[in-house]
């Protein structure tokens, strides 16, 4: 599983633009479009309804199904709708419509001190965790409270992934930056809960500027090692960069937790530390917002909720909408967005305004010059994926493993004649689990 992305490619990291800037808190809009399917698993239950007075903090969705979590109100307001809202993969959700009062009114939170955790169980965190509707931030966003749930497993490698490979995103960058301590502690609260034997915070050799304050987080968790890792695409999918770190090469269909193994988000390791420590839920995250159409580029805390609507209402485009593609997540792996009603929700790290003038560029036919293959870090064959696709021979996708492509981009990138790879991909996963049904429970 050799990453030979970087070696066949250049992409350029886009990151400076934004990583030195102070954290900037986003103005609320007046009307939040918070959906019950944040997270991998079977969509929260409402336990409201329409015209209801709720505050912040307050749950408004309930764990359904074995793999669910909990939903909370970014604001204090009034429940004005139940839509299917449009989600930032494209997909369609329940969606609460609360109209903000500005009063910020809130339910009691339990706070505790740092020092007080030696005094709680792991169980006793696990339940906060899950009371706290806490998702991987990494994009995944697959329930911390399940993830976590080890049921006695011997937990040899915690990873904790700050890498942050795409271009533009810098999120994680600013959070490791500016709450190191809050990371010092969030790591800590972890290890009460899963006892690992080794931990690793994981940086690319870009972020290097970091080292001096993750050393010292280093010096204050004995178990823990600052790994800096070569500045590689993509670097930080889970597969990837457990290989790095371990040496170990995990097939897909394999969960990481089978064999001691567990890779977590920075971003999610400062919501623990906000549950447990200052008793809130997770009801905002920091996003890069960044892209040449824009000219309030940096790094913004965003309540959940929040539509790109009001976002472009508040930075500078530099171009109309109309020749502005906006992207929930990086270039490479992110969804195209045209719902100015799609909002903020837990997976999203980045959202960056681009210009439309890649798409046109003419796409052309596949030359089979075997480059997409080059470049995967999977060691799949995507033209093969594209042919399938085209032919509507879905079947046939499962025979060169569709299912354990990761959606990195890097084939389509690297395409001389810009076929629709990812597309291809994204399409036919989708008609594989129509046919199949979706066996991947993660």
């Amino acid at each position: 599983m050799k990453n030979i992305v970087s070696e066949k490619m250049n992409i350029k990291s886009m990151k400076s633009i934004t990583k030195e800037e102070a954290i900037n808190v986003m103005e609320d809009p007046k009307f939040f479009y918070v959906p019950l399917q944040q997270h991998i698993g079977q969509i929260s239950r409402e336990n409201i309804k329409i015209r209801d007075e709720i505050k912040r903090f307050q749950r408004i969705g309930e764990l359904q199904g074995p793999v669910s979590s909990i939903i909370h109100s970014p604001i204090s307001g009034v429940v004005r709708d139940i839509i299917e809202g449009s989600l930032p993969n494209g997909k369609k959700s329940k969606t609460i419509v609360i109209q903000n009062d500005y009063k910020y009114e809130q339910i009691e939170l339990t706070k505790r001190n740092i020092s007080d955790i030696d005094k709680i169980s792991g169980e006793d965190i696990l339940k906060i965790i899950k009371d706290s509707g806490i998702v991987g931030e990494g994009g995944a966003q697959f329930p911390t409270h399940i993830k976590y749930n080890v049921k006695g497993k011997n937990i040899k490698t915690l990873i904790l992934n700050g890498t942050e490979c795409e271009p533009y995103l810098t999120s994680d960058f600013s959070l490791m930056n500016q709450y190191t301590e809050e990371l010092l502690n969030g790591i800590k609260i972890i290890k009460k809960v899963l006892n690992p034997t080794n931990i690793y915070l994981v940086i690319e050799k870009e972020n290097k500027q970091l080292k001096k304050k993750l050393e010292y987080i280093e010096e204050n968790i004995k178990e823990l090692k600052l790994k800096i890792l070569p500045s590689a695409y993509p670097q930080g999918s889970e597969l990837q960069l457990i290989k790095s770190i371990t040496g170990q090469e995990i097939s897909k269909t394999v969960l990481p937790i089978e064999v001691g193994i567990i890779v977590s988000n920075v971003g999610t390791v400062k919501a623990i530390y906000d549950a447990v420590i200052d008793g809130k839920p997770l009801v905002e995250r920091i996003v890069t917002i960044s892209g040449e159409q824009t000219a309030s580029k940096g790094n913004y805390l965003i309540k959940i909720g929040t539509p790109v609507s009001h976002i472009i209402n508040k930075i500078k485009l530099e171009d109309s909408l109309s020749n502005t593609r906006i992207v929930f997540g990086g270039p490479m792996m992110g969804n195209d967005v045209t719902d100015m009603e799609t909002p903020v929700i837990k997976g999203t790290y980045g959202i960056l305004f681009l210009s439309k003038e890649i798409d046109k560029v003419e796409r052309k036919n596949c030359i089979s010059c075997g480059y997409c293959a080059e470049v995967c870090p999977m060691r799949l064959m995507p033209m093969k994926f594209e042919e399938m696709y085209r032919k509507e021979n879905y079947r046939n996708l499962l025979k060169f493993s569709i299912n354990s492509c990761i959606e990195c981009g890097a084939c389509e990138y690297i395409c001389p004649s810009r076929v629709p790879l990812l597309k291809s991909i994204k399409k036919g996963k989708e008609k594989i689990r129509k046919v199949e049904g979706d066996k991947d429970g993660r």
